[in-house]
């Protein structure tokens, strides 16, 4: 499915809370994940500050990419499964949808590596995530979001997907 033109500006209006980059900071990313909640990181940059923050995200999507630049992700962290898929730029893949709903139900940490683009797959995510999840993803050069996945979000980010070609 590809994003069509006219998206394109409602997706750069955060699915959440927003965190300014100057205030992303351990305090302020916990006191907005519920105790025991799945936590969910889409996008290298964002998989890692947690990492550093010692906040391990249950489900880690990335790209080796930031901002488009190749990148290495850290190798100070162990996962229990990792799996991958294609998903190309401004698109989302049925394979991708299948491998994220396949990630909900393996051993945590899971880390899918995608080969192309990761950023649109934060829609998938809000819409399969288990309950008492939150999904953290970067804002380019604003902040990270913070969602917590409610009703709400789920039908938010289905008329999202439903309205790709």
């Amino acid at each position: 499915m590809k994003l069509p033109d006219n998206l394109r500006e409602q997706l750069k209006i955060p699915l959440g809370l927003l965190i300014l980059e100057n205030d992303v900071n351990k305090n302020n990313i916990q006191k907005h994940l519920p105790e025991k909640s799945y936590v969910i990181t889409v996008g290298d940059r964002t998989t890692e500050k947690m990492i550093d923050f010692g906040l391990i995200p249950s489900l880690q999507i990335i790209d080796g990419q930031e901002k488009r630049i190749k990148r290495d992700m850290p190798d100070n962290f162990e996962v229990s499964t990792t799996l991958s898929c294609d998903n190309p730029a401004a698109e989302i893949t049925i394979p991708s949808i299948e491998t994220i709903k396949k990630a909900f139900g393996s051993q945590t940490p899971v880390r899918i590596t995608v080969n192309g683009e990761e950023d649109l797959l934060v829609i998938p995510v809000c819409i399969h995530a288990p309950e008492n999840s939150v999904v953290l993803y970067g804002q380019p050069n604003e902040g990270l979001v913070i969602v917590a996945i409610t009703p709400e979000i789920r039908n938010k980010t289905q008329k999202l997907l439903d309205s790709m070609e």
